[in-house]
């Protein structure tokens, strides 16, 4: 049986970009999509922390040391610059390889500069 498992996230990024008129995808320093271990042109899931919205689109490679996080295109209307957001990718795997699983997750400051990286979460409050 295969299950999904969460297998990257950015954690409390900004949003520095919102572009209504984009074709659609969220732009993200290339940095952070290589830390993380998120492709270009990978599925994603984005939850905006400020008002609850949550969506999928796939990412584009931005600028390496911008701190860029910009949601294009429809996006835009649901996302707006100084946004909190998560960002998570997902992979699917056999049941038996699930419990050993440690997601990539990466910690960044207010700019999108990286903070920490952790192979795990737990529980808690963000301090």
């Amino acid at each position: 049986m295969k299950i999904t498992m969460l297998k990257s996230k950015i954690h409390r990024a900004t949003v520095t970009e919102a572009k209504l008129n984009y074709v659609g995808s969220i732009t993200i320093d290339s940095d952070l999509l290589k830390v993380s271990g998120i492709l270009p042109y990978e599925k994603v899931q984005i939850v905006n922390n400020n008002n609850g919205a949550r969506i999928e689109t796939y990412t584009i490679e931005g600028e390496a040391g911008s701190g860029v996080i910009c949601l294009n295109g429809a996006a835009a209307r649901h996302f707006q610059p100084d946004d909190k957001v998560i960002i998570m990718a997902y992979c699917d795997m056999d049941a038996d390889e699930a419990p050993n699983h440690k997601p990539t997750v990466v910690f960044v400051n207010d700019d999108n500069s990286v903070k920490e990286v952790g192979h795990y979460e737990k529980h808690g409050e963000i301090k």
